[in-house]
């Protein structure tokens, strides 16, 4: 049985005491910060890959291989900028999702380096008074199971159950192993791709016998309130609330304006549970340096009234944000209240 290491174990006991404490800083966009580097093809190869059959340009998990110092450079910006919270650069890093690039081999790889890379990055930054802890990102693979690739087949499915679970099951090992102190199922647009995730982790545990701290988070397509495939954040709340996690929340997909309603929506259905909020900056603007519209006072503003209305406990940015976008939420931040819990807490402590 493997045992959970002694500091892993105290910095996962210690994180529900320091979201009542203050609101915590997540960090911002991966991607477009890889962006900025406007690496080519051969870069994101390296010398290893570099006879590789297809290309792999875009393939951002796999500069977790050839080029970590690349996802070290982007980790220490948000650490400088002020994040609390440091997700690794695995959102894609699933045999799912990787088998796109016909690199489904190097999903456990992936997943262990990418850890490694946060954990040596929060660990530089971390101070007795100011941890920095690691969130092992599992994101949705580009496959859905409760929703047809196909139009003219609403039964066909490219992706099952069982194979989400098992994907997921060996990302979740590599994870812990590298020294993750939070899971993170984030960007959810299907809850049956979800449960998959939640399952594993749950098998995980057991199987490990180690428990760390959960945090989910769902994606709200549009002003439907619904995320794709169908469920209101409520009944979202319900399908996944049974995995008792630390926090529950939303990113992705929309700005911070157009997530407000369902913001606040969680924070009367989760009383419970601490609340995590992470939204795009604003709408997409080819035009932008970015790609989105909102400046980092923008933002921050937004999440600023988040703050002051008593609906948060983790803020971040998800696509288009950068480390000038989280210092500057930061700072917005820094003066107001952490969402106090109506009842519980609900969530499992970490064992």
């Amino acid at each position: 049985m493997h045992v959970m290491k002694p500091m892993a174990y105290t910095r996962a006991q210690a994180l529900p005491e320091r979201l009542r404490q203050r609101i915590l800083i997540l960090d911002g966009a991966m991607g477009t910060m890889v962006q900025r580097f406007h690496l080519s093809e051969a870069q994101f190869r390296g010398e290893r890959f570099a006879d590789f059959h297809r290309d792999v340009k875009g393939n951002n998990e796999l500069l977790n291989l050839t080029r970590p110092d690349v996802i070290t450079d982007i980790h220490e910006g948000y650490l400088l900028a002020g994040a609390d919270l440091l997700e690794t650069n695995t959102f894609g890093a699933t045999t799912v999702a990787q088998a796109d690039y016909d690199m489904a081999h190097l999903a456990r790889e992936m997943n262990l380096q990418a850890a490694r890379l946060a954990r040596a990055a929060a660990d530089r930054h971390s101070t007795p008074d100011h941890p920095r802890f690691v969130l092992g990102a599992l994101g949705p693979t580009p496959k859905t199971a409760s929703i047809s690739p196909d139009v003219n087949d609403a039964g066909a499915r490219n992706v099952n159950f069982e194979e989400l679970r098992a994907a997921y099951y060996d990302q979740v090992k590599a994870l812990v192993e590298g020294g993750s102190d939070v899971l993170l199922v984030e960007t959810i647009f299907d809850t049956l791709n979800a449960k998959a995730a939640l399952f594993a982790i749950e098998e995980f545990f057991e199987d490990s016998g180690e428990r760390l701290p959960l945090i989910i988070s769902g994606t709200v397509t549009d002003a439907s309130g619904r995320i794709l495939s169908g469920q209101t954040v409520t009944a979202f709340w319900h399908s996944v609330r049974h995995s008792q996690p630390l926090a529950i929340g939303l990113n992705c997909a929309l700005g911070a304006t157009l997530m407000r309603p369902y913001i606040q929506e969680l924070n009367k259905v989760a009383g419970d549970t601490f609340i995590s909020c992470y939204p795009n900056a604003g709408l997409p603007n080819p035009m932008s340096d970015t790609g989105f519209d909102e400046t980092p006072d923008v933002t921050s503003r937004l999440l600023h009234e988040f703050a002051a209305e008593g609906l948060v406990n983790i803020v971040g940015g998800c696509c288009g944000t950068t480390p000038d976008h989280i210092a500057a939420i930061g700072q917005a931040v820094a003066d107001q209240k952490a969402r106090a819990l109506s009842a519980g807490p609900f969530y499992r402590e970490a064992a």
